[in-house]
């Protein structure tokens, strides 16, 4: 009987011991896992329903009043402001870099101690390990620092298009060290924060849509103008343009002559990226406005030598 007892007795003692022991470390363990893992989701959800609500709302506003502002200064003023979709994603994806590891650096910090080690020493070396890194991970912190300021100055952002230098094309992801972009061929770049010295957004303010319109010699210039500022005006006024046009398109004169034919520019303030769309859609308005005034536009047998390449008018050989 005694000896039951001592068994029962040893068994409860080890049980007792295997509960203290799972009950300790282990489970504050698992436990800052555990929390660590749920702060990370959260904090994730609770910035990508901030940066959608943002854009949602971004969408929701037009471009009527840009449309209707002829002041430049003031156009890229409201254009600009506009830009609340592409800076809410770039902060978005900041957000997220820096939470996860903001996460994940103090539950390792947490952990540590219940393992045994000793996080006292790594915090005073801190110090040390930082200048360490400042002289041997100068690119890392140069492409960090870069990509912050890149962020926060809203130099681009998602959906931008813009040539950095090495690369031309749409911007995908703004992370911290570098950004990714897809050119006009489908190829993604990855380019590093820090070898970005200079930005040419395309998709900030307004772009320019140039046409140039050939037409007879001895054409009637005043009724070709007229014909123009009634285009200029329908277009305007048309609801159909209002995701591409901002305000009424606009004669700028005699661009150039030769002795078959005049050359007359277009131009017109497009929202970013649909320069293109809206050069096409002038000269197809220009093209049925001139039918019915039986102008008729003159065969070339050569374009003028002063013309540029990109922005050249209609064109016919012979």
């Amino acid at each position: 009987m005694p000896s039951v007892i001592a068994i029962l007795t040893k068994d409860q003692t080890w049980w007792e011991a295997s509960r203290d022991w799972l009950t300790g470390n282990p489970l504050q363990f698992v436990t800052i896992l555990v929390v660590a893992l749920i702060a990370q989701i959260v904090l994730l959800w609770a910035i990508r329903r901030v940066v959608r609500r943002t854009t949602e709302r971004a969408r929701r506003d037009r471009l009527e009043d840009s449309r209707r502002t002829m002041r430049t200064a003031e156009l890229s003023d409201v254009l600009l402001n506009q830009r609340t979709e592409q800076r809410a994603a770039a902060i978005g994806s900041l957000l997220t870099s820096v939470v996860s590891i903001t996460v994940w650096v103090i539950a390792l910090l947490t952990a540590l101690p219940l393992l045994g080690v000793d996080i006292a020493p790594l915090l005073a070396s801190a110090g040390v390990i930082g200048v360490a890194l400042g002289f041997g991970a100068q690119t890392l912190v140069k492409d960090y620092l870069s990509g912050i300021f890149l962020i926060i100055e809203d130099q681009f952002g998602v959906g931008d298009v813009v040539d950095l230098g090495p690369a031309i094309g749409t911007v995908e992801e703004v992370a911290l060290r570098y950004t990714r972009l897809r050119d006009l061929s489908g190829i993604v770049w990855y380019v590093r924060n820090g070898e970005i010295l200079r930005v040419a957004n395309k998709s900030q303010g307004w772009t320019l849509a140039v046409v140039d319109i050939p037409v007879a010699y001895n054409a009637d210039l005043d009724k070709v103008r007229d014909i123009i500022e009634n285009v200029a005006i329908d277009m305007d006024e048309d609801p159909t343009y209002d995701d591409m046009l901002l305000g009424k398109p606009m004669f700028a004169g005699v661009e150039s002559m030769s002795g078959d034919a005049v050359f007359l520019r277009i131009t017109a303030k497009a929202v970013p990226e649909q320069q293109v769309p809206l050069a096409r859609a002038i000269r197809e308005r220009m093209k049925l406005a001139f039918d019915r005034a039986g102008i008729v536009i003159p065969v070339l047998a050569r374009p003028p030598s002063n013309m540029p390449g990109t922005q050249s008018g209609t064109r016919m050989e012979p």
